[in-house]
């Protein structure tokens, strides 16, 4: 422990090795609210569904529209830590491992809304015996474990260097850092075997990435229901997907900057490259919504048009239009104006894309189900105490697991910070020598 305080990156091993008070009160606070969703949602099981706002119109209201979100957050990581490797863009040190840990957490969380959103949770497992190779559902829940399995790893694989570290040079938890280091010495056997897994996980889990939120849609697209049935949906969920984990990301980010002190690693320059492409996801999310209402309206449907009111025009257009400022125009005029686009101007566009999305998804389930095709009348979707207190949970519970991590873990990977430096001189000299005359030709001709 005493020869990691000299270390010129020790910064990052604050959190683990000093107290700290305030996350002992933030997690008595997560602790006590996760303890809240669980009481309710053993409420849930004991008195069945009739304890939520849902009803014969709405049958998925919050449960599954937190699914939806929480699993598109969870594209932070792997596509962005992912696309930034391959690119081998050098600002992406920093940055990487919160993104990927956002995917784990995240990933785990929406996982269990749907079983949430069962009365009888143990008909989980009529997928497993009763499941169709020709349903979407089934396609979901190997999707979502795949992506699950293969985002782990991707975590796991490249922390393997930093856990050898601490093994090595620390007394806290060392006998986890033991057996997760898996006897890692960094020879250049190891380097090379651990480079190349990398390598074939970052190449495999991007399209595990685009395929998880893509088969999500096919959940709703492949039914006939009026809003849902749509061509777009594919790429129009992964662009969702995409906008709300860059923006979670950057929330992530600034937080942590602030909280462990860590404005030397985490410089401007990285979030003015985040809010770029934070800008470019919010233009591409505004081209598909407009494309997706454009050929609603011009086909004219009558039920089509009936939930196309209900958004613009009826009981769901504040959410609606609230939906299209926090995505797009607040977006827009904080990230092309060079004064607001400060880190406090980020924050605060992020965490309104963050609720923009969130409704967005509400805008694409309850509305259709409340238009039915079917002669019932119109009831009005009003989520209960107990939906509000299993989505505080959930995202309770993903809070407490990033600060437990930032306590046993570091949050930026200490071995990719320290290659960059070295490999950047290595750069900085290759560039010099490419333009600079060559010293021993110069000194031939002189002679």
């Amino acid at each position: 422990m005493d020869d990691l305080r000299h270390d010129p990156d020790y910064t990052l091993f604050r959190p683990i090795l000093e107290k700290d008070r305030r996350f002992l009160w933030m997690v008595s606070v997560l602790v006590g609210l996760i303890g809240w969703s669980i009481y309710m949602y053993m409420r849930q099981w004991k008195y069945g569904l009739s304890v939520t706002g849902l009803n014969n119109n709405v049958t998925w209201g919050f449960y599954i529209i937190n699914f939806v979100f929480f699993i598109g957050v969870s594209h932070a990581g792997t596509l962005i830590s992912a696309i930034l490797r391959l690119s081998q863009a050098e600002w992406r040190r920093p940055i990487t491992r919160m993104a990927e840990v956002i995917t784990a957490i995240v990933l785990m969380i929406g996982g269990i809304h749907p079983i949430i959103d069962l009365g009888r949770p143990d008909r989980l497992m009529n997928v497993f015996y009763y499941g169709r190779l020709q349903s979407p559902l089934l396609w979901d829940v190997t999707a979502i474990t795949t992506y699950f399995t293969a985002s782990t790893v991707y975590l796991y694989v490249p922390m393997i260097p930093d856990i050898a570290l601490l093994r090595d040079r620390t007394t806290k938890f060392r006998w986890l850092y033991k057996f997760l280091s898996w006897g890692y010495r960094g020879t250049e056997r190891q380097k090379h075997i651990l480079e190349r897994a990398m390598s074939i996980l970052m190449v495999l889990v991007i399209p595990v990435a685009v395929s998880v939120h893509t088969v999500i849609s096919y959940i709703f697209s492949m039914t006939l229901q009026s809003g849902w049935h749509s061509t777009i949906f594919g790429p129009y969920f992964v662009t969702g997907a995409i906008y709300s984990g860059t923006a979670t990301l950057l929330v992530v980010m600034i937080a942590f900057r602030k909280m462990y002190h860590l404005e030397n690693y985490l410089k401007e320059i990285h979030f003015r490259y985040m809010s770029i492409l934070l800008l470019v996801f919010s233009l591409l999310w505004t081209y598909f919504t407009f494309s997706e209402f454009l050929t609603g309206v011009y086909g004219n449907e009558p039920m089509e048009m009936m939930v196309i009111r209900f958004k613009l025009t009826g009981a769901y257009a504040p959410y609606f239009w609230s939906m299209v400022t926090l995505n797009f125009l607040i977006p827009l005029i904080v990230l092309t104006n060079k004064k607001l686009k400060t880190i406090k101007g980020i924050l605060i566009t992020s965490i309104g894309v963050i609720i923009g999305m969130w409704l967005e998804r509400l805008i694409i389930i309850v509305p259709s189900l409340t238009n039915t095709r079917l002669p019932l009348v119109v009831q009005t979707y009003i989520p209960s105490l107990t939906e509000w207190s299993l989505f505080i949970g959930g995202i309770s519970i993903f809070c407490l697991m990033f600060l437990i991590f930032s306590k046993v873990f570091p949050l930026i990977s200490i071995w990719e910070i320290k290659d960059g430096r070295a490999e950047g001189l290595e750069e900085a000299k290759g560039r010099l020598e490419s333009y600079l005359p060559d010293q021993t030709l110069a000194e031939g001709r002189v002679q």
